[in-house]
């Protein structure tokens, strides 16, 4: 099984290598494909907002049940559900996608420290990419941090949708009221943070395209 994952991950690492190779010779670099992505996690944060928030508004409905199909209700609830861990998964495979060129960028840009001939070249060139580093880790750390708050979040919807579709009454409905809280906390934390990480892509887009 290891060594099958090593093949896999080698596999993965050629066409990525190929793929990067094939932009170049459209004339697209590394750099551009990076600050694309950034873009793009960034673009997939703002979604993941606005559908966290629409789960929690659901679960509100719920929670405020007055009467009517108790089923509509908690199929619903289970919509959001899964379109919120739908997009959770998205976030999590646009942030790898950025981990994935940037350790290339960088990887390439320090091997090519070695090939100038100009001392004052190289330092130039050396300091630039500590500074992109650093941003760019400061981005990364921000970023998965975000991240890292939507499974809690994930977990408590799951936990309410499965409760509701085993027991779907409206005595059900008292026993989630008290979860109410505790998820919008999760929720309001979790996009604080995402904000913070959007700030932060916006941040270093700009400095990449400057």
């Amino acid at each position: 099984m290891r060594a099958l994952s090593l093949v896999v991950l080698l596999g993965l690492a050629g066409c990525q290598s190929a793929y990067y190779a094939t932009m170049e010779k459209f004339g697209i670099e590394k750099r551009d494909i990076l600050v694309d992505r950034v873009e793009e996690a960034k673009d997939a944060q703002q979604d993941a907002q606005q559908q966290f928030s629409s789960a929690l508004e659901e679960f509100s409905t719920l929670i405020n049940f007055d009467g009517g199909e108790l089923q509509t209700v908690y199929d619903n609830l289970n919509d959001q559900y899964e379109a919120s861990k739908a997009s959770a998964e998205r976030v999590s495979a646009r942030i790898d996608k950025v981990e994935s060129v940037a350790g290339a960028l960088f990887d390439e840009w320090q091997d090519e420290l070695e090939k100038y001939s100009n001392d004052r070249l190289r330092r130039d060139s050396q300091q630039k990419l500590a500074d992109t580093r650093r941003r760019y880790d400061t981005l990364l750390r921000s970023m998965r941090r975000a991240e890292s708050k939507m499974a809690p979040v994930l977990s408590a919807l799951q936990d309410n949708v499965l409760y509701l579709k085993h027991n779907l009454n409206a005595s059900a409905i008292g026993a989630l009221q008290g979860e109410f809280g505790g998820i919008k906390r999760d929720v309001d934390q979790l996009i604080k943070d995402m904000n913070k990480a959007i700030a932060e892509s916006t941040a270093f887009i700009n400095a990449m395209q400057n």
